[in-house]
């Protein structure tokens, strides 16, 4: 069975950093494209960074210069960094290796 696990999200002020982890099982993400994508209130899933299997990255245009996505595939887990948060990024982030996506972790940027 494919699993994937978020972990890292929270609350932080403007400005500040969060890390967000997505730990995979039942899946080896050496063979895998990756992706984190989020969901505001009322607002549709939108991608945010992925990486695909042989090392290339994209960003959505919002995200660039402050967000990057990483992968450990020794220990099947990527990231996400995401600094010079605004309340904008507030959403649910949701790790996605397609077709399998991770419960969600809630990131809150206060204004």
């Amino acid at each position: 069975q494919v699993q994937l696990v978020e972990s890292g999200g929270g609350l932080v002020q403007t400005g500040g950093s969060l890390r967000l982890s997505c730990a995979a099982s039942g899946v080896n993400l050496a063979f895998k494209n990756v992706n984190w994508y989020r969901q505001a209130p009322g607002q549709t899933r939108e991608f945010v960074a992925g990486s695909a299997l042989d090392g290339p990255t994209s960003y959505a245009s919002s995200v660039k210069g402050r967000f990057t996505i990483s992968r450990d595939n020794a220990k099947n887990m990527f990231y996400l960094q995401m600094n010079s948060l605004k309340p904008e990024d507030t959403a649910v982030y949701y790790c996605q290796v397609n077709p399998h996506w991770g419960q969600g972790t809630q990131v809150t940027v206060s204004s």
